[in-house]
């Protein structure tokens, strides 16, 4: 049991944030100003629109929806400028979808407010009115199956595979067999392991997507006159042990557990209904728990390893990448933990000093989980810090 915020379309949050979207680049710079100046205010700060092609376009659309979407957001101002807009991003359209789930919602369009400094003075107004309206929502009891997790892992090392990656996965099993929502991603980790995921897909039209997805990002690494399996792993995974990708991969899908793939999702797609998923998308820490925070996730899980890491390890790669999806970084590792104290919320350290089980540890994940869904702060939450965010578009600039 956890306590969270019940959504009127049924999904339930465990922050309670106004979201202030900018559907265009050229609106950031309001959406910052406006975000400043409230109290509990998230917004997204991306390279955007400009230059991209229709089908990357339809993507960031689906992404930035799916933020206003997420159950952590209680209500959205949504900014932007229909006179300088492509067909994708029209953000009244979008505003029609995310009224639908009974969500408060207020639009501001800057051509429209006068300008740009009374646009901001109408944003701040606006996003006010929303945050007195949202801050009557109550905590309520909610269930595991009211839960939505997302994974990622990063500095993988032996220890990642032993023990961070496992517990993961056993608390994966747990969350779903109680109903709730689980997604793990990184195409790039499945090269190698492919096959040993495929077997857990629920049909062959699933399965088929699990291999496409792959051979697709292989073909395009290949592309570029390099083997994926030349550069990944990266150089702190070999100064950890880790030898080959497969190596690597047969390790990071271990996060995944061992319940059936019900589908595989393009970035930022919301899952049809609860349960496991895969995540076609890429390994960048800006980019992974973007997508997932737009598919829906309450809470992004980083599992770290970090034993080829130097002695001072340094700050996380990413702060606030998921936008209104908490960060929670964890560890297998021992040393990683003592080294990035300030910044782990969780070790499962004890299984490599024999001390624990992987069982035992996944029991002592979740009663962490359900802590900081109910609302404590992960540690990367009281740092202040907006990260810049990547979409995983599939065509180049143009």
């Amino acid at each position: 049991m956890f306590l969270g915020y019940k959504r009127p379309d049924g999904k339930t949050g465990i922050r309670n944030y106004v979201l202030i979207l900018p559907v265009q680049r050229m609106v950031n710079s309001v959406a910052m100003q406006v975000s400043s100046m409230v109290r509990g205010a998230k917004t997204i700060v991306s390279t955007g629109e400009i230059g991209r092609s229709s089908k990357d376009r339809r993507t960031i659309a689906r992404t930035l929806t799916g933020l206003a979407l997420n159950g952590n957001v209680g209500g959205v101002l949504i900014i932007g400028d229909d006179h300088y807009s492509s067909k994708e991003l029209k953000h009244e359209e979008m505003a029609e979808i995310v009224r639908s789930t009974g969500k408060p919602v207020e639009v501001l369009d800057i051509t429209e407010s006068g300008g740009y400094y009374n646009a901001i003075g109408l944003g701040a107004k606006k996003a006010h009115r929303l945050a007195l309206q949202i801050s009557e929502y109550r905590r309520e009891q909610c269930d595991l199956k009211d839960l939505t997790l997302g994974v990622k892992c990063g500095t993988s090392d032996p220890t990642s595979g032993v023990a961070g990656n496992p517990v993961v996965g056993k608390a994966f099993d747990v969350l779903v067999n109680a109903g709730g929502t689980a997604f793990f991603s990184e195409t790039t980790e499945v090269i190698g392991a492919e096959d040993k995921l495929a077997k857990r897909c629920i049909n062959e039209q699933v399965k088929e997507k699990l291999l496409n997805a792959v051979s697709e990002i292989e073909e395009k690494a290949r592309s570029t006159g390099e083997d994926i399996r030349n550069i990944n792993p990266i150089p702190e995974n070999v100064k950890a042990g880790i030898s080959t990708l497969e190596e690597k991969s047969l390790g990071a899908i271990t996060k995944s557990g061992s319940m059936p793939i019900l589908d595989v999702l393009t970035y930022g797609e919301r899952p049809p209904g609860n349960g496991l998923y895969f995540i076609d998308g890429w390994m960048s820490s800006l980019s992974l728990p973007l997508g997932m925070a737009a598919a829906g996730a309450n809470l992004f899980m980083y599992q770290l390893g970090g034993q080829g890491m130097p002695d001072t390890l340094p700050p996380m790669p990413a702060y606030s990448a998921g936008i209104v999806t908490p960060m929670m970084y964890l560890t297998g590792n021992p040393r990683t933990c003592r080294k990035a104290e300030d910044f782990v919320d969780f070790c499962s350290g004890e299984i490599m000093e024999g001390t624990s089980s992987i069982e035992d540890m996944a029991d002592e994940l979740l009663e962490c989980v359900l802590s900081l869904a109910s609302g404590t702060m992960t540690k990367t939450e009281t740092v202040n810090i907006q990260d810049p965010v990547e979409f995983y578009l599939e065509d180049p600039c143009f």
